[in-house]
């Protein structure tokens, strides 16, 4: 499998990973499904590309901008980032998405939260906090 081949899948993959995360019923096997299966099978192939070409990078490492520059520049090292990327915003989607649940927000509520999540991963994470905040501030003045 190419870089380009693995970078279009993980990238389709993750999409139909969002979009059942916005728009399905979050029944708790979608959820154990897009953990265990997707996010679980773009964890195994970051895991795969780290391990096999993070070594061989030439000049890479986390020690100064310049040393993760390198990395980027590497294919399998971008190729290792996205994934990582996908992962990692995903899995954050998905507890958002159980926790704005668990406190009764509208899915109108949370969909800008998730394409936000999904587009700019900390971003998205402020959102929910920020909107969990003054939900919090507003029920307590209302006690």
């Amino acid at each position: 499998m190419t870089f380009d081949l693995l970078f279009s899948t993980a990238s389709t993959a993750a999409l139909c990973g969002w979009l059942a995360l916005a728009l399905l019923p979050r029944w708790p096997w979608l959820i154990a499904s897009l953990r265990f299966g997707l996010i679980g099978g773009l964890s195994l192939a970051y895991a795969v590309l780290i391990l096999v070409f993070f070594f061989r990078i030439d000049g890479g490492g986390f020690g100064s901008i310049g040393q993760v520059r390198a990395i980027f520049t590497s294919d399998a090292g971008l190729l290792a980032g996205w994934i990582h990327y996908l992962a990692f915003d995903l899995f954050i989607g998905c507890w958002i998405a159980q926790e704005a649940d668990r406190r009764g927000y509208n899915r109108l509520l949370q969909v800008p939260i998730l394409l936000a999540t999904f587009m700019f991963g900390p971003l998205g994470l402020l959102m929910f906090y920020l909107i969990a905040a003054a939900d919090r501030a507003l029920t307590s003045r209302k006690a």
